[in-house]
C-alpha cells in the first residue's frame, strides 16, 4: 500500500489510499448528494436583491468572515459584489500571493455591497466586515480578543489589527455603546479546498472562535473556496461540485475539525481569472449567500 505524500493531507492525515492493484473507482457520484439549481440564477438574484431585514430596528446584517490568511475572504466579497453589480468590481483588496506568511488585509472594514448597476447609492442591506486573517502560533495574525470584541460590535471601522496587542476600552477605535447594527449577525469561516493541510494551531483558533459566538448565539456557517483548484472533476466541469466525492470527504473533515454541520458547509468559486461574469459562478455564490441572509435574518428577528 502507497503511503500518502504530505502534501495530499488536509486536516486529518488518514487519507485512504487503494492497493495498486485494486479497481478504479470514479472521483464522482453518479448523482449529487446536494441538489442546486444552476439554470436558474435569476430567481435566486432577485431574492437576494428584494431582501430586507425582518427586524426594522436595524439597517443591514452584518456578516463577519474569518479564515486562515489567503483562503480568499477578500475575493468571496469582491465575487458577491460582480453577483450583484452584474460586471467585475474589487471592493476589497486582495491578494494572489501568500508567500509572505502575513495577512494582506491588516485593518477592519466594512464592505457594502451595491445593488445593481444603477444609483451607486443604493446598497444591499447586508455588509460584509473582512479582518486580519488566522495565522499559525502566538503573537501572529488576528488575536482572538479582537475576533471577539468585533463579534460584540466593539470595533470600530480602520482599527489596525495588532497581533501582538489587542484593542483596549480606552482605544479611540472602542466602540463602548455597539448599536444593533454594529454587532455582527453571522459568522461565516472561510477555508481554501486547495491547502494541503492546516496547522493545528489554526484549527484551534477556528474552534475557540466559534465557541465564542456560539455564547452569543450568532448563527455560523462555512465556505469552502478555490474547489476547481482542489479537484479535476470540478475544473473540468463546476456542476461536478456536488458529485466531487473528493469536495465531500474535504468538507466532512473539515466539519469533524471544527464542529460546523455539513448542511452549513458551501463550496464556492469565488471570481480570480475571469473578465465576465459566469452562470455556474454565480449559481454557487447566490446558492451561499441566501443562506447567509437567512441565517442572519432569524438571528436578528430574535434580537
Amino acid at each position: 500500500m502507497t503511503t500518502p505524500p504530505h502534501w495530499v493531507r488536509w486536516l486529518f492525515p488518514h487519507l485512504h489510499i487503494e492497493p495498486e492493484d485494486s479497481p478504479k473507482t470514479s472521483p464522482i457520484f453518479d448523482e449529487p448528494w446536494r441538489n442546486i439549481s444552476w439554470g436558474d440564477t435569476a430567481s435566486s438574484l432577485q431574492y437576494v436583491q428584494n431582501f430586507q431585514p425582518e427586524n426594522k430596528d436595524i439597517s443591514h446584517l452584518r456578516i463577519l468572515l474569518y479564515g486562515p490568511i489567503g483562503a480568499g475572504k477578500s475575493s468571496f466579497i469582491n465575487s458577491v459584489s460582480n453577483v450583484m453589480r452584474r460586471r467585475m468590481t474589487c471592493p476589497a483588496l486582495a491578494s494572489s500571493s501568500v508567500q509572505s506568511g502575513h495577512s494582506f488585509t491588516k485593518q477592519f472594514q466594512t464592505h457594502k455591497i451595491r445593488r445593481g448597476q444603477g444609483n451607486p447609492r443604493t446598497f444591499c442591506p447586508f455588509v460584509f466586515n473582512d479582518l486580519m486573517g488566522l495565522e499559525e502560533g502566538e503573537g501572529e495574525g488576528v488575536r482572538a480578543e479582537d475576533l471577539n470584541l468585533a463579534l460584540k460590535g466593539h470595533v470600530k471601522e480602520g482599527y489596525k489589527f495588532n497581533p501582538v496587542s489587542s484593542l483596549s476600552n480606552d482605544d479611540p477605535y472602542y466602540n463602548s455603546a455597539p448599536s444593533l447594527d454594529d454587532r455582527v449577525h453571522v459568522l461565516v469561516c472561510v477555508l481554501s479546498a486547495a491547502y494541503a493541510e492546516v496547522k493545528e494551531s489554526i484549527l484551534q483558533k477556528m474552534a475557540n472562535t466559534r465557541e465564542a459566538a456560539s455564547n452569543l448565539g450568532i448563527p455560523q456557517i462555512a465556505i469552502i473556496t478555490n474547489i476547481d483548484q482542489a479537484c479535476e472533476e470540478t475544473e473540468k466541469d463546476l456542476k461536478n461540485v456536488y458529485k466531487s466525492k473528493h469536495l465531500k470527504m474535504k468538507m466532512k473533515d473539515f466539519s469533524t475539525a471544527v464542529g460546523i454541520p455539513l448542511n452549513c458547509i458551501f463550496p464556492v468559486k469565488n471570481y480570480s481569472e475571469e473578465i465576465e461574469l459566469n452562470d455556474n459562478v454565480d449559481a454557487l455564490i447566490l446558492s451561499t449567500l441566501r443562506q447567509m441572509i437567512d441565517f442572519g435574518d432569524d438571528f436578528t428577528d430574535n434580537m
